[in-house]
């Protein structure tokens, strides 16, 4: 089976898909009518949005009305000069426009949650999902944010998915956003609202800018606890035409859209884009005069994680594409992933590029298909950067693990590092495999302290290794090891067979004073930091834990590892 690529006639289109009408009752302005917005829209340069009044479809049913009413008066050659005009006008801006019908659903608790469907979706059919969301009847039209009691966020998310509609979560690093970010409660429910397989994106506010605290990096599929990466998109939110020159935060029709990678303008075309595991087809929306966002150029900036790498080469000598081939099952075995050939994670370095892009895009899908087993479906695509082919891999998170190199080579990612799994690690990719490892990952098994870590799941952090147990046989000593990231316990690891990370823990626990009460360590409470490495722009963490029982040790803790009291230890941003 030939593995999917990315076609060549993919381009970039605009769009702002959260769009109120005057059907909304908390609407800025006066006598605005449906054209109005369709000539904003055009005059913004979108190709695509979508009429999302609060609770309703009014709006969107108004504007059908319209056109019907007026078609209906051409056919009767009843037209005055000013209707013909009118119709005319909607046949010309509908032409260059595709206009999503959709509403702002207000779930319990006030969250906000966008439901956007095909143009070719009854409305009463629309409106039924809303009745079925627990929308009064007599408030169907009344487009209120308030709506009194409705349908929770899950529920809300699995009916407007199992209409055919798209899910996005409106606003959802902000009010009434499901990330709740900045909240000190909710954990679960946090989890939950945001990495349902019934929500297709979040629309974020902070799309535009950069660093490790945007929304966008927070939901890269790096955090443990919300693994599924997430696409992020922006809307303007608008309720008024043009921003308001006296609150600037309340903005216009495609004051902050989003551009989007398609095979064309449809609904269709949209919802592939988002249940695809391509995260470089979205866009902010920038003027004409600033520079064109570039993927590629952000990748370097956030280097290597858990879920992206980079390779300079694919040279069979020197072992280079057996790199590549380990990267791709690891992903696959791990959380899936994005691989990048021929540039260095280094953005001081030069761009290497690859001879040909097409002739490397067939000798991966080539090897893959070769090498990898069972069948891995994976998208190479062929970019330009620099004035320099690279060649880009997506690697999807593997439903059949484990997955294997040559049959017997089976590897996993641990932070920025591929190795080969050990024992116990393919057991768990085995059971995954089977569907029967379903503990979430932010309330992982502790081997011999079960029990405890349920009554304390949030005392430990999120990343590195914790070294749980020794044991000397015969002089060699014997470690238990558990991944903070997903709770795998691995035993019977030697100092010579421990991979980096590990080998690093096993050093540095060896150097360990064996007595805490002498030595001169930052604590705060029972928590105190061993030691702080730095590696460029990234920041790791050993740390020390008191409890009744004795210390606990945490090695090579990374700052998406870093949350609640251990953020007040080390001072770094809390990732709950």
């Amino acid at each position: 089976m030939n593995r999917k690529r990315i076609r060549a006639t993919l381009q970039w289109y605009t769009m702002d898909l959260h769009l109120h009408t005057p059907a909304s009752s908390d609407y800025q302005l006066e006598g605005v009518s449906y054209l109005d917005i369709l000539r904003q829209a055009e005059k913004r340069g979108l190709d695509i949005i979508a009429f999302t009044d609060h609770n309703t479809v009014a709006g969107y049913r108004g504007m059908r009305e319209e056109i019907e009413q007026l078609e209906l008066l051409e056919r009767l050659n009843r037209l005055h000069t000013g209707e013909k005009s009118q119709l005319a006008e909607y046949r010309r801006l509908l032409d260059k426009i595709l206009v999503l019908p959709g509403f702002e659903f207000t779930a319990t608790f006030g969250f906000h949650i966008l439901g956007i469907f095909p143009p070719d979706k009854p409305v009463r059919e629309i409106e039924h999902i809303l009745l079925d969301l627990e929308i009064p009847a007599d408030q169907l039209d009344d487009g209120s944010v308030t709506v009194g009691a409705s349908s929770d966020v899950l529920t809300a998310y699995r009916e407007i998915n199992a209409a055919g509609g798209l899910v996005i979560a409106a606003h959802a690093n902000t009010n009434n956003g499901v990330a709740m970010r900045g909240f000190s409660f909710g954990g679960q429910t946090k989890i939950a609202y945001t990495q349902d397989r019934n929500l297709h994106a979040l629309e974020v506010t902070d799309l535009e800018y950069k660093g490790r605290r945007t929304t966008a990096a927070f939901f890269n599929g790096t955090k443990p606890e919300y693994p599924r990466r997430m696409h992020c998109i922006q809307g303007s939110d608008a309720h008024r035409l043009e921003t308001d020159p006296q609150r600037k935060k309340n903005l216009g029709v495609g004051d902050r859209a989003t551009e989007v990678r398609l095979e064309d303008v449809s609904f269709e075309a949209l919802l592939d884009l988002f249940l695809s595991n391509d995260f470089a087809r979205t866009r902010p929306h920038s003027p004409a005069a600033v520079p064109a966002y570039d993927f590629v150029r952000t990748a370097r900036e956030e280097g290597a994680t858990l879920v992206q790498d980079f390779h300079e080469s694919m040279t069979i000598r020197g072992g280079k594409l057996y790199a590549i081939i380990a990267d791709v099952c690891a992903f696959a075995n791990t959380n899936g992933g994005t691989l990048y050939v021929g540039l260095n994670q280094n953005e001081r370095r030069p761009v290497v590029g690859v001879p040909s892009g097409e002739q490397a895009v067939s000798q991966l899908n080539k090897e893959i298909s070769k090498r990898i087993s069972p069948q891995l479906e994976c998208t190479i695509d062929v970019h330009t950067t620099n004035g320099k082919q690279i060649v880009r891999i997506l690697v999807p998170r593997g439903e059949d693990t484990p997955y294997a190199v040559d049959d017997n080579k089976i590897y996993i990612r641990t932070e920025t590092e591929t190795g080969l799994a050990v024992r116990d690690e393919i057991v768990e990719l085995i059971l995954r495999g089977q569907g029967e490892h379903a503990l979430p990952v932010s309330e992982p098994p502790v081997h011999g302290r079960a029990e405890a870590m349920e009554k304390e799941p949030e005392t430990q952090p999120r990343t590195g290794v914790e070294i749980v147990e020794v044991e000397e046989r015969d002089g060699v000593k014997y470690y238990t090891m558990r991944d903070l990231r997903n709770g795998n316990v691995v035993k019977n690891v030697t100092e010579k067979s421990a991979r980096k990370l590990w080998h690093q823990a096993i050093t540095r626990y060896g150097k360990l004073p064996a007595d805490f009460s002498k030595a001169r360590l930052h604590w705060q409470g029972n928590l105190g930091v061993l030691e702080v490495h730095k590696r460029g722009a990234r920041v790791h963490y050993d740390l020390v834990q008191r409890t009744p029982q004795g210390y606990r040790y945490y090695f090579g803790v990374t700052e998406d590892g870093i949350h609640g009291a251990w953020k007040d230890l080390v001072g770094a941003e809390d990732n709950g």
